[in-house]
């Protein structure tokens, strides 16, 4: 018995020329072309030529192994009929064949000129007489399936739908479907490696449920894209006929180019959060309108006034007691009482370094040195000085500043007096206090 099973064996097995695949799995009953670019993958295709047109078609594991052995190929291939073969060069051969039978994969001899492979036909095994309504519902929903897989892939050859829609043949299906259908190769091969026809189609069934849900996935994220880029474009658009409008009128003014300039400078202060949030806000607003209208100018003007403040430059305090002595008599002939009382607020302020402002008031007649203290005092200090001089004022407005809604509202003296100083902690001289008038428009004290 067992020599009778040998004697078949031997019988069915046959030796031809291999062709190792990338990423490619042929079908039999299925026509494929593809290029040949391995020296002796077309040594194989000219050996098969010479003898009977048949080749074996397998397909490798990995794709970028060059020269590969019996391990690194998968079980089961497909025997070809070598159709046309189309030389495009010296190193490129374009190749169209028919598969013929499944067999599998025996042995391989890895010659010097091509690769010989020994394999056995391996038929598909039929359906079992109580497996007939299975395998007749897996058909039909393979079809079903199929026709929501079309929906998301509208692509695919009229050609391949009508075979696919039209024909009932469990067995034509199983190999026709993997063949035509966008599958990665792994999972074609999976379907060729099932030796039962059932176990083909549920998995044929499985991938291509698995390939519409991907599928869906991806229409969802495509829709979500291109709804943002519409908004873009529409955007893009309508700011471009804003500023055709623009030209025509003889305002030709880009506030795009200018709020593009600001935002890259407030970018640049590296400001907190917030601060940066509110100003990006105001060059968001002066991006959207006419570079003739009121309210860009009012824009212009705050973030001018913003940009211009020293937010990260500041001096470090000097508080040595040694140091103001000699500063103070330097510049000052006695006046011992306002020199104790100046050197106390900076004992204070040394032992203290919490103390956010200090205030010191000095009073006097005029010309006594009350102003030439005060600048004594920074330079004691090691700071900037600043003096702003409020005889005359009747307005708050003028100290804290006007508001944004007025045209030319501008900063007011303190915040003038932080900018010309350079600095963020100044000292800052508010002079002739007492000269301060209050009338109906408002009392500043």
């Amino acid at each position: 018995m067992s020599e009778k099973v040998k004697i078949k064996i031997a019988r069915n097995v046959v030796h031809l020329p291999a062709i190792a695949l990338r990423g490619l799995v042929v079908f039999p009953n299925n026509v494929v072309h593809f290029e040949v670019g391995r020296t002796k993958s077309i040594a194989a295709i000219e050996a098969a030529m010479h003898a009977n047109s048949s080749v074996f078609l397998i397909a490798q594991r990995e794709m970028d192994i060059e020269e590969p052995t019996i391990r690194d190929l998968y079980t089961y291939g497909v025997i070809a009929e070598i159709k046309q073969v189309l030389r495009v060069s010296d190193d490129l051969v374009k190749v169209l064949v028919e598969g013929k039978t499944r067999a599998r994969l025996l042995e391989l001899d890895a010659g010097e000129k091509y690769l010989q492979a020994t394999v056995r036909p391996v038929a598909v095994r039929g359906i079992a007489a109580d497996k007939r309504n299975q395998v007749e519902a897996l058909v039909r929903s393979l079809k079903d399936c199929f026709e929501e897989y079309l929906s998301y892939s509208p692509q695919i050859s009229k050609d391949v739908v009508y075979n696919i829609i039209s024909s009932d043949s469990p067995l034509f299906l199983s190999e026709y479907m993997p063949a035509n259908l966008l599958f990665k190769y792994e999972d074609k091969q999976t379907i060729l490696n099932e030796s039962t026809l059932l176990g083909r189609l549920e998995k044929l069934l499985t991938l291509l449920r698995q390939e519409c849900q991907i599928m869906d996935i991806e229409r969802d994220l495509d829709d979500k894209v291109n709804a943002r880029m519409d908004k873009g474009q529409r955007e893009y658009y309508l700011r471009e006929q804003m500023n055709v409008i623009s030209e025509e009128l003889g305002d030709a003014e880009d506030t795009r180019a200018e709020a593009d300039t600001y935002r890259e400078k407030v970018k640049a202060l590296n400001l907190d959060e917030e601060s940066t949030e509110k100003l990006l806000k105001e060059c968001d607003r002066l991006a959207r309108m006419q570079g003739s209208s009121a309210e860009s100018g009012v824009i212009r003007s705050y973030l001018d006034a913003c940009l211009a403040l020293p937010w990260h430059t500041a001096t470090e305090d000097d508080l040595d007691q040694a140091h103001a002595r000699k500063v103070l008599d330097r510049e000052h002939y006695g006046l011992q009482k306002v020199k104790e009382r100046i050197l106390e607020l900076l004992a204070v302020r040394k032992l203290n370094q919490d103390v956010k402002g200090q205030i010191i008031c000095l009073v006097g007649p005029p010309g006594v040195g009350k102003t030439s203290i005060a600048h004594s005092i920074a330079e004691c200090m090691n700071r900037k000085f600043a003096r702003m001089s409020l005889g005359g004022v009747h307005d708050e407005a003028e100290i804290r500043g006007h508001r944004r809604t007025y045209i030319g509202a501008m900063p007011g003296r303190i915040i003038s007096a932080i900018t010309t100083a350079k600095s963020t902690n100044p000292v800052i001289l508010l002079d002739e206090i007492d000269k301060l008038a209050g009338d109906y428009k408002g009392d500043p004290s």
